[in-house]
Order: C-alpha cells, then structure tokens, then sequence
C-alpha cells in the first residue's frame, strides 16, 4: 500500500477529500497531515477521518525537523493541499517529482509568491477574465513553477463574485484532485 502525506494550512476541504477518495481504495492511503497553523480545520477534518495529523513551526520546515518526520514515513507522494508555505529545496531534492502542489488558476497565470486562495480569484475577476481554473503541478524550488501534471478550465462569465469564482474552482479541485492523484501513484 502506497503512502500519501498531505501538508495544508488551512481549511482543508482539499484534503479531506482525499483522505476520503483513499479510505476506499486498495492503491494508498494518506497516513498523515502536516500543518503550519495549530488552529488549521484540517488537523480536526484528518483526526475526524483516522488520520494522524501534526502541527509544526515554521522553522521546523526548514531546519530538517519535518525531512526527518517524513524520511520516518517514506511516502510515496507528498501533497500540498492549501499549503501557504514555501517548500524547501531540502525536501524537494529529497524527494524529486514526489511532491505536487494544486493551485487555484491556470498557470503561469496568476502564480507566484502571494498568488493563493482569495488573492487569486481577485486578479481573475479584476482582470475580467472568462475563465480560469485549476493546475496540478510538480513543485520545485519556484512558487508555481514546476512541470504541469494537469489543468482544468471552467467559464466564469457569469460570476460576479470572488465568492463564485472560488466555488467554481473548488468544484474543480474537488473532482480532479484526488483522481490526478490516483492516476500518478498507479502509473
């Protein structure tokens, strides 16, 4: 069985999601969720579904204290599911094409440092434009740059909000997420 770990700052829809897409199957299972925020919905929505979650500081990330965690774990893939920190080279030399990151636009639009969540749907709906979507992408050293795994597009004409727009994506992120996942580990 294939081991996934999971890293989110925040909310943790993302996640759950995936934890729950692996309960039913036979591939892998997430055995844990890292997160930078103690008071992160993600830790209680990982708990609520058998699944290990820590709080770590920041420094922790950076210092090797989360590299050994994981070096413990050896997982198979490393998922960032709303993840707002930077992901250090240590990790990401460590484990090469092992780590994906899912962002909230069609990149390279709208990617880079700062370009996350609700400041990304804002340049979407400043700029005016008719659609956007999601990118699930390898992560390298670069906010947002490493090789695209897979992109989706949806119109958003009639979104008036960043409230829709944000509902929009996460359908999107919600339906292909897990399935992208899926699809890395059995291949």
């Amino acid at each position: 069985m294939q081991k996934i770990v999971l890293f989110a700052s925040g909310n943790g829809s993302n996640a759950e999601k995936i934890i729950l897409h692996f309960k039913k199957s036979s591939l892998a299972n997430v055995v844990m969720v890292f997160s930078n925020n103690p008071r992160a919905k993600v830790l209680e929505r990982a708990q609520l579904n058998g699944v290990e979650a820590i709080a770590f500081e920041k420094q922790e990330l950076n210092n090797g204290v989360i590299l050994e965690k994981l070096n413990t774990i050896q997982p198979d893939l490393i998922v960032l599911a709303g993840f707002l920190l930077k992901f250090p080279e240590s990790i990401i030399n460590y484990y090469p094409n092992k780590i994906i990151n899912i962002h909230p636009a069609l990149l390279p639009k709208y990617g880079g440092k700062g370009m996350y969540g609700t400041h990304v749907h804002s340049a979407v709906l400043e700029n005016k434009e008719k659609e956007t979507g999601i990118t699930i992408h390898y992560v390298n050293e670069n906010y947002d740059e490493g090789a695209y795994i897979f992109q989706k597009s949806v119109t958003i004409e009639t979104c008036k909000t960043i409230e829709e727009i944000a509902l929009e994506i996460q359908k999107l992120e919600h339906q292909y997420f897990p399935e992208i996942i899926e699809n890395l580990l059995s291949n």
